[in-house]
């Protein structure tokens, strides 16, 4: 149990390191072939953040526990809009300034939809984990050909191209690319062995464990980053990176079950989880759309009402644990 307890420890220090140089190898390789940085900050920054998720997931699913990957995926959006959203907006209410972000809202909607749709069954399939990443790439498209069509001082825009690392020459961009992308696979498989193993002595499902421990322990990083982000003002840049990793979990993350080991999905993630997400998927709406003129903010009590939101699912999770080992 404690040597499992350490590899969950370990790997996910490891991932969270090797998760940022990762992005920044993949940024500056990317520069280097002539993408620009609204494109990279779009696509590469977007799919590099959510590589743990992915790693996770599809590892998890290659050992026969699809439900870990699952819970990942939901449990790590629940978390990108209740736990980093509340608790930044706690600290420094986030405007929303950008019209990519007032387009990407209703797409991240239509994705939860579109999500909730191909799971209805009960049953995550090939064809839903074929028609998922397809969909992903769809989104991408979208997204890259509405942020060209953007003016070039949108708000999101300009932070996105002040933020993406490029200044990499091509030697240290490919070895970071490389050496990040092996880190990753290191401490994914660390942290589906200790997570698996910890599930197994609790005698609890590896859903709860991905929507707990796993699902935070990737979030975490992104909370402090999305802090430092909203201190230098760049809320639409906080707000569309989780809108962003929420598409990339949703189309990405929950295909690599379905694609390596298609499974009936637990009740629970039908019946209480996916539910969530969605609804806090449409809160995150109501709270950034405006019907005036002026950007609308997500407020300190609106963020404190989703941090209350996110502890006490948690802590509901948490005490279903108890009662299954009791």
């Amino acid at each position: 149990m404690l040597l499992a307890v350490a590899a969950i420890v370990v790997g996910l220090v490891v991932l969270v390191w090797s998760s940022d140089r990762f992005v920044e190898g993949a940024s500056a390789l990317a520069f280097h072939l002539g993408v620009s940085r609204l494109v990279i900050g779009l696509t590469v920054v977007g799919f590099g953040t959510s590589a743990p998720e992915m790693l996770v997931s599809g590892l998890a699913a290659w050992q026969g526990n699809p439900a870990l990957g699952v819970g990942n995926a939901i449990g790590s959006n629940i978390a990108n809009i209740a736990l980093i959203l509340g608790l930044t907006a706690l600290f420094y209410p986030l405007g929303v300034h950008s019209r990519i972000v007032r387009f990407e809202l209703p797409l991240l909607l239509g994705v939860t939809a579109f999500g909730g749709l191909l799971l209805y069954n009960g049953y995550l399939s090939r064809l839903d984990g074929v028609l998922l990443l397809a969909g992903l790439v769809a989104v991408m498209g979208l997204l890259v050909w509405d942020a060209l069509r953007a003016k070039a001082q949108d708000a999101l825009a300009v932070e996105l191209k002040t933020e993406v690392e490029t200044g990499l020459p091509m030697r240290q961009a490919v070895l970071w690319f490389v050496i990040g992308l092996v880190l990753l696979l290191v401490s994914a498989r660390m942290l589906v062995w200790g997570a698996v193993e910890v599930a197994e002595a609790l005698g609890v499902s590896d859903l709860v464990i991905g929507l707990t421990i796993v699902a935070v322990g990737t979030s975490l990083p992104e909370l402090a980053a999305s802090i430092a982000g909203a201190r230098k003002g760049e809320s639409d840049l906080v707000i569309g990176n989780v809108i962003g990793s929420n598409m990339f979990n949703l189309l990405g993350v929950m295909a690599l079950p379905g694609l390596i080991a298609p499974a009936r999905l637990p009740a629970d993630a039908l019946g209480r989880d996916f539910p969530l997400m969605a609804v806090l998927t449409l809160v995150l709406m109501v709270m950034t759309f405006s019907f005036r003129s002026g950007p609308r903010c997500i407020n300190r009590l609106e963020g404190a009402l989703l941090t209350i939101a996110f502890v006490g699912y948690q802590m509901f999770l948490l005490s279903s644990v108890d009662g299954m080992g009791g």
